[in-house]
């Protein structure tokens, strides 16, 4: 794993990793959830960084795709081994996390395995046409928002504002307290003005 400062994240129990990542900067916390080992402390130390107000959507979906949920997506919960219940929380937090819209977009910040993701979501959409579910789906919605490319128009004209007098500006306010002409002309011929 990479490593900040020389810490070595295979060495150390789940309290000195929490300990390191609390003084880690957001920029760092991202990274540390695209490569942190999920089977170290994945509920303690991972877990704390996924509820971060700093981490994005790309991050939060490459720890989720590093999480391999492949692995239980079918599974019943009473049936995951022990030893995985950990990282199957953390799955859990993550999904529902990415689905409530708590992580957001970022320029720049991407999916680390773009293919995994898209075959997740290929075969969860083959799963919703046979009528099956997973453990863990994904909304495609919010997902398609880091997925997509926007064109953008490269000059945008911003109209320009007319040139008011201080006598305009001080008097604004009354002058909306009664009806705009442009409302009256809606009126029915019965009320005509």
């Amino acid at each position: 794993m990479d490593d900040f400062g020389g810490y070595d994240w295979s060495v150390g129990t789940s309290g000195d990793h929490q300990e390191k990542m609390r003084a880690l900067s957001p920029k760092q916390l991202r990274h540390v959830a695209r490569i942190y080992d999920w089977r170290l402390h994945p509920e303690e130390a991972l877990g704390w960084v996924m509820a971060q107000k700093c981490m994005d959507l790309g991050s939060a979906l490459s720890a989720f795709m590093n999480g391999e949920p492949e692995r239980f997506n079918y599974m019943p919960k009473r049936d995951v081994p022990d030893q995985y219940h950990a990282a199957a929380r953390v799955l859990d937090n993550i999904c529902l996390r990415v689905n409530s819209g708590f992580y957001l977009s970022s320029p720049g910040n991407f999916v680390d395995s773009e293919r995994r993701l898209s075959r997740w979501l290929k075969y969860q959409g083959a799963d919703r046409s046979e009528g099956r579910r997973g453990r863990w789906i994904l909304d495609e919605g919010i997902i398609a928002g880091l997925t997509e490319k926007l064109e953008l128009p490269e000059t945008v004209a911003i109209p320009e504002s007319p040139k008011n007098s201080l006598l305009h500006d001080v008097l604004s306010p009354l002058k909306d307290l009664g009806v705009s002409r442009d409302h009256l002309k809606y009126l029915p011929a019965e009320y005509d003005v």
